[in-house]
């Protein structure tokens, strides 16, 4: 069941984003990433579902300026009515995305909390705590 939020239909936990993307066939997962992070940190697998991830970057990398066109990009073709879940690294870029396209008429935008590699541990690394890895969920790396 999602967090409520004011400006977003809310927070997913990775597995609560699981089991929507694997019951609703018209959900979509966008990863707002950076294309160093897709290609060195890993990729959600959603090939058990039959599906593939979007890749559309929130800030582009190197410089991390804001994407100017990825309302544009994301929204693209896509139905406003359809759920769309948002990932980043741990949750802050994919709410902010989820947001903007809410901003943009999508009423089902969601975050997916903790992101691909969830927050940091006692240790000071990622992918243990929270997140798509640490959920034990379907990852690939190129």
């Amino acid at each position: 069941m999602p967090t409520p939020a004011p400006n977003y239909a809310g927070d997913l936990s990775a597995a609560e984003a699981w089991e929507l993307l694997r019951s609703d066939p018209k959900a979509r997962l966008i990863d707002v990433r950076t294309t160093a992070e897709w290609n060195f940190v890993g990729l959600p697998d959603l090939s058990p579902l039959g599906q593939e991830a979007a890749l559309i970057e929130w800030q582009m990398f190197p410089t991390m300026q804001p994407n100017p066109q990825f309302v544009a990009a994301a929204s693209a073709g896509a139905d406003k009515d359809a759920p769309v879940l948002f990932l980043c690294r741990s949750g802050a870029r994919s709410r902010s995305a989820a947001i903007a396209l809410t901003a943009a008429g999508f009423g089902r935008a969601y975050n997916i909390a903790g992101g691909f590699e969830g927050d940091l541990d006692d240790e000071r690394h990622r992918g243990h705590r929270n997140g798509w890895k640490a959920a034990g969920l379907p990852w690939k790396q190129s």
